[in-house]
Formats: structure tokens, sequence, C-alpha cells
């Protein structure tokens, strides 16, 4: 089972129904009890920094909880688009602290003379280390991106994948249970199934 956090932040649906798809059992929840007997949580998120690190941090006990099951049982947490930005210590966006769960930062991409920010579309990725949320994709997958924020880890052992538009920018992180995916999987079509599978067989 798969516990989605619902913190009033995320495109849940798209994503349930991409789970049911691929046949993985998921529930939204933002109980404090259900999140503190999940076996796997995946952290969405559409929108702005600080006000998703305020609506997680309101939540009754939820913070509590979730840095438990991260850093002390050590579950599985993947955080998608946003949710993978809340992941590092800081935005640019925003003057909150992030979860701080990888070691990194959030930033704005820079000033482009030809490209448009926010960053829209599909784009390939880049594997540059190995990782079990990579299993089985081929060498270069497509995903959808919408975000005008990029994460930039401090370790480079963290930075699974990148991706390119103007600059190159992580576009999938980990660090030890914890995973971050920069695109949205739930719109990346048979991609986006092949990652979700991956995280489910964690």
């Amino acid at each position: 089972m798969i516990t989605i956090l619902n913190y009033g932040m995320g495109n849940l649906g798209s994503i349930v129904n991409m789970f049911k798809h691929i046949g993985v059992a998921a529930l939204v929840s933002g109980d404090a009890e259900q999140i503190s007997n999940a076996e796997k949580i995946l952290l969405p998120g559409v929108g702005a920094f600080d006000s998703a690190m305020q609506g997680i941090n309101a939540m009754d006990s939820i913070r509590e909880v979730l840095d438990h099951k991260v850093l002390v049982e050590k579950v599985p947490l993947l955080g998608i688009c946003l949710g993978m930005q809340l992941l590092t210590q800081s935005s640019e966006e925003g003057k909150l602290p992030g979860l701080g769960y990888i070691l990194g930062h959030t930033v704005r991409f820079p000033a482009f003379a030809s490209l448009k920010v926010p960053h829209m579309g599909w784009n390939l990725i880049h594997q540059v280390n190995p990782s079990p949320l990579m299993e089985n994709l081929p060498e270069e997958p497509r995903f959808y991106f919408v975000h005008s924020y990029h994460v930039q880890v401090e370790k480079k052992a963290n930075c699974i994948a990148t991706a390119h538009y103007g600059i190159d920018f992580d576009a999938v992180i980990q660090q030890d249970n914890v995973f971050g995916a920069q695109f949205h999987p739930e719109k990346s079509h048979k991609f986006g199934m092949n990652l979700l599978e991956n995280f489910a067989r964690l």
C-alpha cells in the first residue's frame, strides 16, 4: 500500500488513477494515524513552496509522524514536482525551511534569452547514478515537466538523473530511502508508469 499525503496541494486524482492503472493499491490521506502505518509515502505538490510547507506544518502531528517514518523507520518516500523541492533545505521561492531530507536547495531558473520559464513539456532525462527507481527504463526516457524552480543537491551522489533546459538540472534525486522526481510521472505515460512501478516494488 502506498499512502499519498494529502495536505491540500497536489494532483491527487491523476496520481491515484495512475496507480490504479498499474494495479498498485494507494490511499490518499492527511490523517496522522494512517500516515504512521504507511509502508511507502508519496509526497505530491503543485503550487508554491511556502504554501506547501505551511500546509504540512499546520496539519496535526503530520510533520512529526513524517519525520519519524522517513528518518527513523526509513520508509521509502517519493516526492514529485513541488514535492521533490520540499525535500530540500530551502527554496528561493520562499522563506520557510524545507523538510531537509536531502542536502540541497531549490533555485529559480535563470532568465533565458530564448527559453520561456516555466519549463513546460516533455524532456529527456539522463541517468548519472544507479537507483532502483530507474530500473528497466530505456536509456533516455521522456517525462513531462512543469516548473520554474529546480533542485541543486549538494552531493553529486544524490543526483540520479539530470535534464537540460538551458542548463543541466537535477531531475531525479535520492538519499537512502528518500527519492525525488521533478517531473510528473502521472502525466508521463509508459515512462511514468515504469517509475511508479519501481517505487511500488521498493
